[in-house]
């Protein structure tokens, strides 16, 4: 006969919920330690009367079963007793001075032949010194402990020396062993904590340094983008202003500029303000303006009424410059016209010089216009030289900015290679 056996199929074993009985016995443990921490005298007493009373249980007569001397007056047995039990009140702000007091009554209790079971109670001041004391305390507090060990041993031999010294020497290492544990967890942990709020601290610190940051580079793009464009529109609105009378297809070309002009400015400003928008899952991001641009750039000052000459020196050994650094060299061109058209008055010419080394990359934006004081000393329009520096500053180059002898203004940039000393 054949039997079909059904498939045992084993659940998988679900995990243990945080929220069981560990929990509340974690949280019971917290809520005693803060209760102690607002009122240690409660806890100490507690433990005070209740060592006393078992104290002065054992001294109504059980300490006869294992003492050298039966004969000890009951009212020694209690004295000692009670000089066990009650200096424990003190045992955590005091401990060196409770384990003198409890060695004193050991000494005794081990001379007259009691060998009181309280005498253990050593151990809990022999806790709290490895638990809050130098290493050096438990040194002293052999000192303490093993003189009335031995002079009870040698006192009443009724069993070898050893038998009475070593085991109970080994019951207090363990004690000051597991002070030591305890101390090193709560150090451990206390690093933890400390770490962890000193990481929090500083992350908090890189977000607001990381906000700041942020917020500069946009409000120097911001600057860049509107400040130019607002320039070369105002150029063109002159200029088709006094075309009108004259020249009106030279006025239409100028308002045919100035929208071209607007819609690149709106155009640009609606992918900056995309990117910055949180709710913007794919934001339109276009290529960052580049050397090669540098030509559209100073068609449109042209267009705008400055007369512009732009000139480049490259040497054949010179590499590409990085994205970033093109970037910087044509906003510093960029800021440079724009500060020429707002400034440099009618008739103002203006020269770009580019040049090129193994070394370096230099551009040199000069004016005939008249200098504009206040940009030097960073008034008036100066955020604009702000932002020019600070752009500089990023690729650990230099900039210049500054009337020239002859009239006019000048700013150089000079920008060094990535594989050149700085």
């Amino acid at each position: 006969m054949t039997t079909e056996e059904t498939p045992h199929t084993t659940e998988p074993t679900r995990p243990t919920s945080p929220t069981g009985l560990s929990r509340h016995v974690q949280r019971l443990l917290a809520r005693l330690r803060a209760f102690d921490a607002r009122r240690p005298w409660a806890w100490d007493t507690t433990v005070t009367l209740l060592w006393t009373t078992a104290a002065l249980v054992d001294a109504s007569g059980g300490w006869r079963n294992i003492a050298r001397d039966p004969t000890v007056p009951v009212w020694l047995v209690v004295t000692l007793s009670l000089a066990f039990a009650l200096p424990l009140y003190w045992r955590r702000r005091h401990p060196m001075a409770v384990l003198a007091v409890m060695a004193c009554a050991a000494m005794v209790s081990d001379v007259s032949g009691a060998f009181l079971q309280a005498g253990y109670l050593q151990m809990i001041p022999l806790f709290h010194l490895a638990l809050t004391r130098p290493p050096l305390a438990l040194v002293w507090a052999l000192a303490l402990i093993l003189p009335p060990l031995v002079t009870g041993a040698v006192r009443h031999p009724q069993e070898s020396w050893d038998q009475r010294v070593v085991p109970t020497l080994w019951a207090y290492a363990l004690v000051a062993l597991l002070g030591i544990a305890v101390r090193s967890r709560k150090d451990y942990t206390a690093g933890l904590v400390d770490r962890a709020r000193r990481l929090e601290i500083e992350r908090d610190q890189e977000v607001r340094l990381a906000a700041a940051a942020e917020r500069t580079r946009i409000a120097r793009e911001m600057h860049d983008i509107i400040g130019h464009n607002l320039s070369v529109i105002t150029g063109l609105a002159d200029g088709g202003r006094y075309a009108a009378t004259k020249n009106p297809e030279r006025a239409a070309q100028a308002l045919d500029a100035i929208g071209t002009t607007s819609r690149e400015a709106l155009g640009e400003l609606r992918r900056l303000l995309g990117v910055l928008r949180d709710d913007e899952a794919e934001a339109a991001r276009a290529p960052q303006p580049t050397l090669a641009d540098l030509n559209t750039l100073i068609t449109g000052v042209r267009k705008a009424g400055l007369p512009v000459r732009f000139d480049v020196h490259d040497e054949p050994t010179a590499q590409p410059l990085l994205a970033g650094a093109q970037l910087t060299v044509y906003r510093v061109v960029q800021e440079a016209l724009t500060n020429t058209l707002k400034h440099a008055g009618a008739g103002a010419q203006a020269r770009v010089l580019l040049t090129f080394t193994p070394k370096d990359v230099r551009v040199e934006i000069t004016d005939t216009g008249k200098a504009a004081a206040g940009l030097d000393q960073g008034q008036g329009q100066g955020q604009g030289l702000t932002g020019m520096r600070e752009r500089a500053a990023l690729y650990d180059g230099t900039l210049e900015t500054g009337p020239l002898p002859t009239g006019g203004w000048r700013v150089m940039l000079r920008l060094p290679r990535e594989d050149s000393p700085s």
